[in-house]
């Protein structure tokens, strides 16, 4: 959600903002509507003002004895009470208009934001570990792994396309990667560990953006509940309609969740294999801090992210995402993409944004600094910590070994009772 009075202040600034995401200039036709929302607002109280000070004339009229001046003025009372209701639905109807055009519009780029219209304006920033040396012709994923425990097949007899079925070992790993990045999250990386709703109300998934313009992306309920696509919505969505001390900031949140994605905007990609699915498991990482904060508490979080890689030595590269592949709610976007030697490609396996205020005003979420009576909002940041299907792949295509077995890292070893090979189920 953007703020209108600084829309109003730049209007030139702002198209320039959104001109960088492909988009046309929104600021004259945001500006105009402002202006006329602004004008009824002060006919509406100019009317209010007159009413009440004709009401108390009324009543000196009447003492003087100075029937026609109180008469005439009963008649301008009740033309004024006929009046103000419709200034006031027209107000409502403009502020609503308003509202609606603010809340489509996407966040603008921070000025360190590369330029470009898609992936390809992306920009690598970073890159740590080195492939490993495959003597052997590494496998797919989506082969090696259904003889493992990936059991594509009965995932989709049950439940359709882009679902899977975890089996013995596989699921077991599946699992140890999910609790050692809640672990590392909480007690190396200093997030609170949260157990959040998994349906939410309208107002939940407006708050962090998907609503209204990717609806068509989510899973809504008979009841009109949404499942969330990430806990972002729900650990967000927390601090909504609230006043937080400063001394409270930052605030850094975690949850290990299931996922729903209907992926309506991915037809056709990744629809092999599990690194697309209907529903997953992710690690997700949120913080709420001050706009000061906000740029330490990026770079904290990308490094909270890229601990999980480096602890399972999984070779990654650092993209920094430009202005037209960013989400539409971030101001600033750094991908991490994991090496897959079976289709020998880097590939996305975390987003780390920071989204300023542009959450906050959605939801509300406001904080008190010390030195200030008055209160400002809140900066939010989300990313993950990580995705574990994906990070899952990662680990088989990574580990293989040329008898189709697959070796567990040895920082899973606590949690995995022992297994330290996934070798074909029998």
């Amino acid at each position: 959600m953007h703020d209108i009075r600084l829309i109003r202040e730049n209007p030139v600034a702002f198209d320039a903002g959104l001109a960088r995401r492909g988009l046309e200039p929104q600021g004259a036709r945001l500006t105009a509507l402002d202006e006329m929302r602004r004008e009824v607002s002060t006919r509406m109280q100019q009317a209010r003002s007159r009413r009440n000070e004709a009401s108390k004339a009324i009543g000196a009229a009447m003492g003087k004895g100075d029937t026609a001046t109180a008469e005439a003025l009963k008649a301008e009372v009740a033309s004024l009470k006929d009046e103000l209701p419709a200034l006031e639905e027209r107000e409502r109807q403009l502020g609503s208009e308003l509202d609606g055009f603010l809340a489509a519009l996407p966040n603008i780029p921070l000025a360190e934001v590369p330029d470009g219209a898609d992936e390809a304006g992306n920009v690598e920033v970073a890159r740590w570990g080195t492939p490993r040396v495959i003597n052997f012709t590494p496998k797919e994923h989506a082969d090696l792994g259904p003889a493992l425990g990936l059991d594509f097949e009965t995932g989709a007899m049950i439940s359709g396309a882009r679902f899977t079925f975890l089996k013995g070992g596989m699921a077991r790993l599946h699992r140890a990667l999910a609790q050692f990045m809640l672990d590392t999250q909480t007690a190396t990386n200093g997030y609170m560990e949260c157990i959040p709703p998994l349906l939410v109300k309208d107002e939940a998934v407006f708050g962090t953006g998907q609503l209204p313009k990717f609806a068509d992306d989510l899973f809504r309920t008979s009841d009109g509940r949404w499942l969330i696509p990430t806990a972002e919505v729900s650990l967000t969505n927390a601090v909504r309609e609230q006043i937080l001390d400063e001394a409270a900031l930052p605030l850094r949140m975690t949850a290990l969740t299931p996922c729903f994605r209907s992926e309506a905007g991915a037809a056709g990609k990744d629809t092999r294999g599990f690194i697309r699915q209907h529903q997953f498991e992710k690690v997700e990482l949120v913080t709420v801090c001050s706009p000061e904060q906000a740029e330490t508490e990026h770079q904290k979080m990308l490094a909270s992210a890229e601990s999980i890689l480096q602890a399972l030595d999984l070779p990654y590269r650092t993209m920094m995402l430009c202005a037209g592949d960013m989400g539409a709610t971030a101001r600033k976007t750094f991908d991490l993409e994991v090496w897959l030697p079976g289709q020998q490609a880097y590939r996305e396996i975390s987003s780390v944004s920071q989204c300023g205020d542009y959450q906050a005003r959605r939801m509300n979420a406001r904080y008190r600094p010390a030195d200030s009576k008055k209160t400002e909002f809140v900066h939010t940041l989300n990313g993950s910590g990580l995705a574990v299907g994906r990070t899952l792949v990662a680990v088989l295509e990574n580990y293989q070994h040329s008898d189709g077995t697959v070796e567990v890292p040895a920082v899973l070893a606590p949690y995995m009772g022992g297994l330290t090979r996934l070798e074909p189920l029998a």
